[in-house]
C-alpha cells in the first residue's frame, strides 16, 4: 500500500451513544482506510474498537458524524445492503456458522444474493474453500470441524463476493497459538493480493503484522502509528 492510495473507509467525526446516552462508545472519531491498507485496532476491553469496526463496516450507524466508503456516505439502507453483500467481507470470533449447514454451503451464503448460479455458487465456494486449505472438509457440518477448521470457512464465506475489504473482529481470540499463526499467515496472503485488511485484536503478535496500529481508549483514538515504530500496551 502506498501513501498516495485512495481513501476506502472513512469516519468524519464520529460518536456513537448508547443506552440513552448513558454509554459513549465512540467520541468524535476520525479515522481513514486506504486500499489496500492492513490495520490493527487495538485497545482494552470496553475501549470502543469493536464498535469502530462495526461502525465502519456499517453493521452499525454512528449517533453522530459521518462514515464514508469510496468517499460517498453509508447512511441510506440501500447503499448500506450493497456494501454489506458485496463490498466487505467480515470476520467474527464467534464464526456464526450456521449449524445444519455444511462447511460448502455456509461459504455460499452470501452468494445467494447474486445472480450466480446453483452450479457456479458451489464452485466459487470450492475454490475458496481451497484457498484457505480447508476443501478436504467441505461436506462436513460446523460440529464436525475444529476451531481453526470453522475459521478458516468464516474467511472463505468473508470472500464470497471477492470484496474489496475484509474487516475481522478478534480472528485468533478462540484459536491456539499454532492454529492462530495459520490463519494470520493466511491474512498476510489476502493482504498481498490487494485486500484492504481491518483487524481488531488483544494480541501483539496479531497487530505487529499490520502495516498500522491504531490504539482506541475510551472511545478515542490514542495512537495511529506505522508498524515500524508501533509500540502497544496492552
Amino acid at each position: 500500500m502506498t501513501a498516495d492510495a485512495p481513501c476506502l473507509l472513512r469516519a468524519d467525526h464520529v460518536s456513537r451513544v448508547y443506552d440513552d446516552g448513558q454509554v459513549q462508545a465512540l467520541k468524535d472519531v476520525s479515522l481513514v482506510i486506504r486500499r489496500g491498507e492492513y490495520v490493527a485496532i487495538v485497545g482494552p476491553s470496553g475501549s470502543g474498537k469493536s464498535t469502530l469496526l462495526n461502525v465502519l463496516g456499517g453493521l452499525d450507524q454512528p449517533t453522530g458524524g459521518h462514515v464514508l466508503f469510496d468517499e460517498q456516505p453509508i447512511t441510506d439502507p440501500t447503499a448500506l445492503d450493497a456494501l454489506r453483500s458485496s463490498e466487505i467481507g467480515y470476520v467474527f470470533q464467534s464464526f456464526y456458522l450456521l449449524p445444519t449447514l455444511s462447511a460448502l454451503e455456509n461459504v455460499q451464503l452470501p452468494m445467494f444474493e447474486t445472480t450466480m448460479s446453483v452450479k457456479e455458487r458451489e464452485q466459487k465456494a470450492k475454490s475458496l474453500m481451497e484457498l484457505v486449505g480447508i476443501s478436504h472438509r467441505m461436506n462436513h457440518l460446523p460440529n464436525e470441524l475444529s476451531v481453526g477448521e470453522r475459521q478458516r470457512v468464516a474467511i472463505a464465506r468473508s470472500m464470497a463476493n471477492d470484496p474489496v475489504a475484509i474487516l475481522a473482529d478478534e480472528p485468533t481470540g478462540n484459536l491456539d497459538t499454532k492454529t492462530g499463526d495459520e490463519i494470520l499467515k493466511l491474512f498476510d496472503k489476502l493482504h498481498q493480493q490487494g485486500k484492504t485488511l481491518l483487524v481488531i485484536t488483544h494480541s501483539h503478535e496479531v497487530a505487529a503484522r499490520a502495516e498500522r496500529i491504531v490504539e482506541v481508549r475510551d472511545g478515542e483514538i490514542l495512537s495511529d502509528t506505522p508498524r515500524a515504530d508501533a509500540t502497544v500496551d496492552q
